[in-house]
């Protein structure tokens, strides 16, 4: 069995951010789809769970990995990056051997 990605807490902080701004809690959606400049690509959205999901959790804020996806995310952390170009969470995967510079398709 794949172990499961980890959410730093500076995600799970954005999430509960965006609940409050919102008015509603939010489920973060990541997956990995084929295409992308290198090969395979994040697709990280809001979601309803699915049955067959991996809810990662922390006070009642979830992250959502289907199990297609989780043999590609396995020991990756799933982190909120704020840079000068921009806010948005993102993906530090030891399953890459490369990625391209957005950081949003990968190659293994």
């Amino acid at each position: 069995m794949a172990i499961p990605p980890r959410v730093t807490d500076r995600a799970f902080a954005r999430l509960a951010e965006i609940a409050e701004d919102t008015g509603e809690s939010h489920a973060l959606r990541v997956a990995v789809d084929g295409g992308g400049c290198s090969g395979f690509q994040y697709d990280i959205r809001f979601d309803t769970p699915a049955e067959d999901d991996i809810v990662l959790e922390k006070d009642g804020h979830k992250v959502l990995v289907d199990p297609v996806s989780l043999p590609f995310l396995e020991n990756a952390v799933i982190d909120f990056s704020e840079e000068l170009i921009g806010a948005r969470f993102v993906i530090d995967n030891p399953n890459a051997s490369s990625s391209c510079g957005c950081g949003i398709s990968f190659s293994m």
